[in-house]
């Protein structure tokens, strides 16, 4: 039940939504099945598309966690960046960490755009996994998390031409 998903993490969920409602970005941090996850997707545009922009940026009692859960979003462009939090969170702690995570793909992207996001949505989830994860805030400082995308894309470059060199030997023997 919800009730009992709602004893582990502090943030339950998080989700990237265009302006017509097609979820970009989704990550659940406590089960939910499908249907649930599509109810809840829905619900959230439902809520924050509604709103004018002169309201506060969070929502009290979302979806099918209830109470004691918040909804915290910020408007980037045509994006929404939606977390669902325990209702111990704190609005600006999350809307800081919405802010981060943003820089962050900016940064990484040079300018994200919606297509960034559907095209390298592994590294939209990497990027968050830094930032995020389980539903536990790891990090907030925005130098850190470059600093650790940067080590991991390095990691990863190391990767490909330890693979390559490998190829090569290979193929020099087989000749």
């Amino acid at each position: 039940t919800a009730d009992q998903n709602s004893a582990g993490s502090m943030i339950k969920g998080m989700m990237i939504v265009n302006k017509m409602g097609k979820p970009r970005i989704v990550k659940f941090y406590e089960h939910l099945s499908v249907e649930k996850q599509q109810a809840m997707i829905k619900e959230v545009f439902q809520l924050i598309s509604k709103r004018s922009e002169r309201v506060c940026n969070f929502i009290e009692e979302v979806g099918v966690w209830g109470k004691d859960t918040k909804l915290v979003y910020r408007v980037y462009a045509t994006l929404y960046f939606a977390y669902i939090v325990d209702g111990s969170e704190s609005e600006l702690g999350i809307l800081d960490l919405i802010h981060v995570f943003v820089e962050s793909l900016d940064h990484v992207f040079e300018n994200v755009c919606e297509l960034d996001l559907i095209f390298h949505s592994d590294k939209v989830h990497h990027i968050l996994d830094e930032i995020v994860m389980g539903g536990m805030v790891l990090e907030t400082n925005l130098h850190d998390v470059l600093l650790a995308i940067r080590e991991q894309e390095q990691h990863e470059a190391g990767d490909s031409k330890v693979a390559q060199a490998k190829l090569k030997m290979k193929d020099r023997l087989m000749a």
